[in-house]
């Protein structure tokens, strides 16, 4: 987990961001939006989930924040381990997450955004699948 004291002030510090911010580095795991704003609610904060969408939104942009898009459609969100680029190899059945670096991968995606002569390229790749302990269960 992060130090909640070197929370991002990017804009203007307020309240909300700082209780989501102060949140997010008291969990783990993945958490959505929606499962944010009720930790926040039980917790006697008053943010709104459009406000915890926002505060997400922006920390993703910043790279503090993981987010995995999976099956079901909904983003998860987590804290950042790692500050360079990454990538996430993630357990369909757990959640189980683990971060690496794929220089190939890199490489790859700088190759195809020359070819077709596209520039501030962003990518993301998550693996799905299943963990040793889930396989064997």
């Amino acid at each position: 987990m992060n130090d909640t004291s070197s929370a991002p002030v990017k804009g203007r510090s307020t309240r909300q961001k700082r209780a989501v911010w102060a949140a997010l580095n008291s969990l783990e795991d993945f958490v959505s939006a929606q499962e944010l704003h009720r930790i926040l609610t039980d917790r006697g904060e008053k943010v709104s989930l459009a406000t915890v969408y926002r505060v997400l939104q922006s920390h993703q942009e910043e790279g503090l924040l993981d987010v995995l898009r999976p099956d079901d459609g909904e983003a998860i969100f987590r804290l950042c381990e790692r500050t360079e680029h990454h990538h996430h190899l993630v357990c369909r059945n757990c959640g189980l997450t683990v971060e690496f670096s794929a220089p190939d991968v890199e490489a790859w995606a700088e190759q195809l955004a020359d070819k077709h002569q596209f520039t501030d390229v962003r990518h993301t790749l998550e693996i799905f699948g299943l963990c040793a302990k889930c396989t064997a269960a």
